[in-house]
C-alpha cells in the first residue's frame, strides 16, 4: 500500500464516519430502512491490504460507529466479519480474472457485474448481522430480514452512485 493510499483511506474513513453519523443516521425510511454507507470503507480498501490491517481497520470503523450510535459492538462485529470474509470473496469472484498490481475493488477496474456481486454480498451480510444483532431474537425473523434487505438495497444504490460520481476516469 502506497503512502497515497494511506492518505486516501484515512480521509475516506473520516468522511464516511462523519457522513454516517451526521447525515445518514437521520435517514429512516418507513421507520425501518437505514443506509449504512460506512461499510464502503472496507469494500474499497486496496486489494493488497494485509489481512491484519484489514481487520484492524474494520474494527476501528465499527468501533467509531458504535460509539456515535451507542450500539454496543453490533456494527463493530458486523464490520469485522465482512472484513474477515472479504479476501475469500475476492478470490472466489476473481478465479477467472487476472488481478494486476494497483487494481482497486471498484467498478472502473473490475466492471459493474463483479463489483455489484462483491459489494452486494458484503453489504447484505453486514446488514443482516447488524439487524439481527440489534433485534437479538428471531420472533420477528421475516420483518427483521426484510428490513435488512431493504436497507442493503438502499445502501447499494448509494454505493453504485458513489462509484459513478467519484470513480469516473477510464483505466
Amino acid at each position: 500500500m502506497t503512502s497515497r493510499d494511506v492518505y486516501i483511506n484515512f480521509f475516506r474513513f473520516i468522511f464516511l464516519v462523519l457522513l454516517q453519523v451526521l447525515l445518514l443516521n437521520r435517514i429512516d425510511l418507513f421507520g425501518y430502512v437505514n443506509p449504512y454507507l460506512y461499510v464502503l470503507f472496507v469494500i474499497l480498501l486496496p486489494l493488497e491490504t494485509p489481512r491484519w490491517l484489514l481487520l484492524m481497520s474494520a474494527f476501528l470503523m465499527g468501533f467509531c460507529i458504535d460509539i456515535f450510535m451507542k450500539t454496543m459492538g453490533m456494527n463493530m462485529a458486523a464490520t469485522v466479519f465482512i472484513a474477515w470474509m472479504r479476501p475469500g470473496l475476492i478470490t472466489a469472484l476473481s478465479r477467472n480474472r487476472e488481478i494486476e498490481p494497483g487494481m482497486k475493488p471498484v467498478i472502473r477496474d473490475f466492471g459493474f457485474r463483479w463489483f455489484f456481486v462483491y459489494a452486494g454480498v458484503l453489504v447484505l451480510v453486514h446488514h443482516i448481522l447488524v439487524f439481527f444483532l440489534e433485534a437479538f431474537k428471531f420472533s420477528h425473523f421475516f420483518i427483521t430480514l426484510t428490513n435488512a434487505i431493504l436497507s442493503a438495497l438502499l445502501t447499494m444504490v448509494i454505493i453504485i452512485l458513489s462509484q459513478y460520481i467519484f470513480n469516473r476516469g477510464k483505466k
